[in-house]
């Protein structure tokens, strides 16, 4: 063989080496749960039992995916949306969550709600190095990157939201006699030491009762009428949608008028206030980080436009006066802005990634100067709120938007 034809001989070996290392760099990577054509997202929701008001927010979500799906999935994949019912009873999601990772293989176990149930399927899907991506729970320990890094939070944190009450409160009401409700459990217990935190010292003096309820009760007006006989003239409501509605009410009932400050879990007008009354929910202070969609402030706006051009498309039966399909809508855009950017390396490990990576990002449905940022040692998306009182029918906003950001 001569020089030439050797020297031909291996540039084309060369050549065909070359091209085979790069489409071997060029090729996609895939995790359990996702391939050329599809991506499996688990969630777990209450769609029965004392937090059943929440199940409108994974209904949301389906509605969302099948819009993403329509117009043509995200980098060509369409998503598979995997949703069970847990009834906020932590064992059946430790149930639900096995059956998604194990069965169902799914990517990431998306948005599950409530903050039992998260903390009991915690440990399990960091030792299974599963996403728990976005926890649809505002409790403080979702933002701790070191010890558990593949959970991460959406919503602002629980402490944050009312460290900002208190701070109210001392300004505004510095000799106040308080009363506290609140849910025995993570939940309740995480608003609460938010609460004292922001009251200092002063804590000790100003809070007259803490009560607490059991989820399983069938109704908490025992405990308001204890809480009204101590004289209180601040009420600190810290219950889920159910209990929030009755204590309203059984406020009214009784005529007692403490300014009443009302964690923002159960601000939604259509599944809260509306039930317990408009009248009864006169002055009650809450806060926002997502637009009322009951706000005619917004009835020009482009994202509320948005919003209901894909209501009225994908899920028209919806009650639009229910914050929780805002809530639906936005942090499931916000996982739909991950995977895009997850391109063809749909690895969890990457999707974690590209979800501690979000940079300013400003979505259709949060308030005017709320943006969700993230980074490898910050797991809280959205750390800022602005203060709203409900007047006539709906929440009106009051103040600048404050910022908050008890770590985990």
């Amino acid at each position: 063989m001569s020089a030439l034809k050797k020297l031909a001989v291996l540039s084309a070996t060369f050549g065909l080496l070359a091209a085979s290392s790069s489409s071997v760099l060029a090729q996609k990577k895939y995790d359990a749960g996702a391939t050329d054509t599809e991506i499996k997202v688990g969630n777990i929701m209450p769609y029965s039992g004392p937090a059943s008001a929440y199940g409108v927010i994974a209904k949301t979500e389906e509605a969302y995916f099948r819009k993403v799906n329509a117009e043509g999935g995200i980098n060509g994949r369409k998503i598979n949306f995997i949703s069970y019912d847990d009834a906020y009873s932590p064992p059946k999601t430790v149930e639900q969550a096995r059956k998604l990772v194990e069965s169902d293989e799914a990517l990431v176990v998306f948005n599950p709600l409530g903050t039992p149930p998260n903390t009991a399927i915690q440990k399990y899907l960091n030792s299974k190095k599963v996403p728990q991506l976005f926890v649809a729970t505002g409790a403080t320990k979702w933002n701790d990157p070191k010890n558990f890094p593949w959970t991460m939070g959406w919503q602002p944190n629980y402490q944050s939201e009312t460290q900002i009450y208190a701070k109210y409160v001392l300004k505004n009401k510095p000799d106040a006699k308080i009363g506290i409700l609140y849910q025995n459990d993570d939940y309740g217990k995480d608003y609460l030491k938010g609460f004292k935190d922001g009251l200092g010292a002063k804590g000790a003096s100003m809070i007259v009762l803490e009560e607490s309820y059991e989820v399983s009760e069938p109704t908490i007006d025992s405990h308001i009428v204890k809480l009204k006989s101590t004289g209180a003239d601040v009420f600190v409501n810290i219950t889920t949608p159910k209990f929030a509605a009755q204590a309203i009410k059984k406020n009214a009932e009784l005529g007692w008028k403490p300014l009443h400050f009302l964690n923002s879990v159960s601000g939604s007008i259509g599944s809260v206030i509306k039930p317990a009354g408009f009248e009864n929910a006169q002055e009650i202070i809450s806060s926002q980080y997502l637009k009322d969609p009951a706000d005619t402030e917004w009835k020009n706006d482009a994202g509320m436009k948005a919003w209901n051009e894909f209501l009225d498309k994908y899920y028209p039966e919806a009650n639009r006066a229910d914050s929780f399909v805002m809530y639906g809508y936005t942090v499931a855009q916000t996982l739909e802005h991950v995977l895009k950017s997850s391109g063809d390396n749909l690895t969890r490990e990457n999707v974690m990634k590209q979800a501690a990576s979000l940079k300013d990002l400003e979505l259709g449905g949060l308030l005017p100067g709320v943006k969700i940022n993230t980074s490898a040692t910050d797991f809280a998306p959205i750390s800022q709120m602005q203060l709203v009182k409900f007047k006539g029918e709906t929440w009106e906003r009051f103040g600048e938007v404050l910022s908050g950001d008890a770590g985990g």
